[in-house]
């Protein structure tokens, strides 16, 4: 019996090794890769660790898909003269420190507990989302992440290097980051109009995605601790049949398109996704640049799917050769 237990230790240390072995190799845990092991999950979770290990193995194959559309892209973009903004190392030389444009915008994290892991997962897609609108602009805003101390830095940390981006982090408050008298919380509930962005202040984005269960709360939170607040001039621009909650990329993009410029009404319809069913309130004379503005909308979508188009036909072109 010792002679039989003692095989059995050595089995099971020779089978830890070979975890933590390919665990340093793979960059993963041993959850991830052998859910066998922990024979205590719920159907729910082994059906998670499975989805995640599962997802784990097609990694590089779907990066490399990325890549091979990226080229075609950037490819076909050469071939018809379509300008796909700025080189990589322009973007290098571009950073909030050396940007001529001072005007703050924080996203406040501190919301992580009001929203389950699929909409923590919406949250880091749409910071990303507005690290590259800042990252491709040629004057970028200061751009912060406030409270980012709970679950939204755990996801975060799915993505490798991202303590390197042109971002500052603050695991304090917006609060204790900003002077009290230089925020404005940004809100649709509010009943302060924003008609020009200052210089000198910091807007502070509501990091909350929870498909409207918690309407107000930001600006009842904005009310409660003193502080500035206002709302984007939609009304005065725009006809809207969809509900005028924005997403927090499409709020940052605006702010980021009027400071380099642009008026309400362009950023507007070059912004707004087409679901929202914008309709224009202008002065009939100033329709004909508007309505341009629109069409060049149109036509970059259209332009884009186009390029779509092509990279998956090329894709469906290699499957047949090697099916051949």
């Amino acid at each position: 019996m010792e002679i039989e237990k003692s095989t059995n230790n050595i089995e099971t240390i020779k089978i830890d090794t070979q975890c933590m072995q390919i665990c340093e190799h793979e960059t993963c845990n041993m959850d991830t890769k052998f859910p066998e092991l922990h024979l205590n999950l719920s159907k729910r979770q082994l059906k998670k660790v499975k989805k995640k290990e599962k997802w784990l193995k097609r990694k590089v194959e779907l990066r490399l898909r990325e890549r091979e559309k990226a080229k075609q892209k950037r490819a076909f973009a050469r071939a018809n003269n379509i300008n796909l903004g700025p080189s990589r190392k322009a973007l290098k030389k571009s950073i909030m420190a050396d940007s001529s444009c001072k005007i703050g915008i924080t996203i406040d994290l501190s919301f992580d507990d009001l929203m389950i892991d699929k909409d923590i997962a919406k949250l880091t897609k749409q910071i990303l989302r507005c690290y590259t609108l800042n990252r491709r602009a040629i004057a970028p805003m200061q751009f912060s992440l406030t409270s980012f101390n709970g679950k939204s830095k755990t996801d975060m940390q799915k993505h490798n290097g991202y303590e390197h981006w042109d971002v500052k982090f603050y695991a304090e408050s917006y609060l204790n980051v900003y002077p009290k008298e230089k925020i404005i919380y940004l809100t649709s509930e509010s009943e302060n109009v924003i008609t020009q962005l200052e210089h000198d202040y910091v807007y502070v984005i509501g990091g909350l995605v929870d498909h409207n269960s918690h309407k107000g709360l930001c600006h009842k939170l904005a009310v409660q601790v003193g502080i500035k607040h206002g709302r984007l001039p939609l009304d005065k621009f725009l006809r809207m049949k969809a509900r005028k909650v924005l997403t927090i990329d499409h709020v940052f993009e605006i702010l980021l398109r009027v400071s380099e410029g642009k008026t309400w009404q362009e950023t507007f319809l070059q912004v707004l996704p087409e679901r929202k069913n914008v309709q224009l309130i202008v002065p009939s004379g100033d329709n004909k640049d508007i309505l341009d503005i629109y069409n060049n909308k149109k036509n970059f979508f259209y332009t884009n799917n186009k390029i779509e188009s092509k990279v998956k036909i090329n894709e469906f072109e290699n499957i047949n050769d090697v099916c051949t």
